[in-house]
């Protein structure tokens, strides 16, 4: 558990999905109840696309963008915008000593080398020699099949010019709540005064889609929001990119940065999947943050997923703490995987910085209207296979 000391103040947001870029827009669109998904480019396959960006304002030189494959371009331009939002941006001596962790997947394949490589080998003579010919010929210098995660943060320093010490957090879900987690912790200790963390996720790979409905977590055929999928179980990807400057309250205070949000507490856990284990750790994490939640000023923004049992075993915790108004946030932007957590710690300080939650959007009655002021955000994250983490987010000041 990370739990605050030293205050940790979110002071930056850059955030991308498929309603757009920047906080104004994606609380707008949650105001409309906007929710982006298509049914067609990858059928059967749900996902929500990246919406246009013009990657040029926040990565100017062409050749940085070229070595990038997309993931890497919409996480160096979500961090460009955190950067920007905290007013640091080209500021080399806060950057030079600020910290990066990043949650990461293992990075996009070259789906053209792939494609040569598995359409050869039946008529290649020599198979073991063709192979290596192609690995030897096809693949970018340094670099595998799959991207390293570690790219994208080798990026952000190269683009923006962070330079202190650099994380990469790799595990699914749980990555995005650990990378959290170590920021709120190395801040509130004193090890750190400023940190750069967050993630990317590209939810229209082909490759992807087929590794995840071999577990059968992929939503197909018709979308639904995420607390109306029991009849079909699913997540619907989504592509993002979220990133938070979180510094203490001393550092922000003394350059004049005022906060969004202040970070209270991270806690995350790794339970047993076995029936009811979900709802028993999120109850567990709660345990250890329920004294500081005040009624009627709190509300919960899931990071549900929509997978099953264990979107249905969240449930059972939210429906047991009903005082609570909760919001699935995967029902507007999909599911981003490693940068989730993230992103909805993310909207937790825009919403409070609005004083109020977004509308339902749900038809089965879990989530309601809250009446009273938004002073508290819970954030919740249930990884579809393994990790749970719990956020408590509070207005500052």
């Amino acid at each position: 558990m990370a739990e605050a000391q030293r205050e940790a103040w979110i002071t930056g947001i850059g955030i991308v999905s498929t309603l757009g870029e920047g906080p104004q827009a994606h609380w707008q669109k949650f105001m409309q109840g906007a929710a982006d998904a298509d049914a067609t480019t990858l059928a059967p396959f749900i996902v929500h696309p990246l919406a246009p960006m013009n990657f040029d304002t926040q990565i100017p030189k062409k050749g940085d963008q070229r070595q990038m494959e997309d993931w890497q371009r919409i996480g160096t331009y979500a961090a460009g915008l955190a950067l920007d939002s905290a007013g640091v941006k080209g500021k080399a001596d806060i950057l030079s000593r600020m910290d990066m962790i990043v949650a990461a997947g293992g990075g996009e394949r070259d789906l053209t080398v792939d494609s040569t490589i598995l359409s050869g080998m039946p008529r290649a003579q020599n198979q073991g020699g063709f192979l290596n010919e192609r690995l030897m010929s096809d693949l970018r210098p340094t670099l595998f099949l799959a991207q390293l995660s570690n790219l994208l943060a080798g990026n952000i320093s190269i683009v923006h010019g962070v330079t202190g010490s650099s994380r990469t957090f790799m595990g699914e879900e749980a990555a995005g709540v650990d990378a959290v987690r170590i920021a709120l912790s190395r801040i509130t200790s004193g090890q750190s005064d400023i940190a750069l963390v967050g993630g990317a996720h590209n939810a229209e790979r082909p490759d992807m889609l087929m590794l995840y409905e071999f577990g059968r977590f992929n939503l197909k055929d018709r979308y639904a929001p995420v607390w109306q999928r029991a009849d079909a179980p699913g997540f619907a990807l989504g592509s993002l990119g979220a990133f938070l400057v979180i510094e203490g309250r001393d550092h922000a205070e003394k350059r004049g940065a005022k906060p969004l949000a202040q970070l209270t507490a991270v806690l995350s856990g790794r339970s047993r999947r076995k029936p009811g284990g979900v709802t028993a750790a999120l109850e567990d994490l709660w345990s250890k943050l329920k004294e500081r939640v005040r009624p009627g000023q709190a509300a919960v923004l899931s990071g549900a997923t929509g997978t099953a049992p264990a979107t249905a075993e969240e449930r059972v915790f939210l429906e047991a703490h009903g005082d609570l108004a909760v919001r699935a946030t995967g029902s507007y932007l999909g599911h981003g995987v490693e940068p989730q957590f993230v992103m909805n710690v993310a909207l937790a300080a825009i919403a409070l910085g609005h004083g109020s939650l977004f509308p339902p959007l749900d038809e089965t009655g879990l989530e309601r209207p809250m009446a009273g002021e938004l002073q508290q955000v819970l954030v919740t994250g249930v990884g579809h296979w393994r990790g749970e983490g719990l956020a408590l987010v509070e207005r500052a000041g």
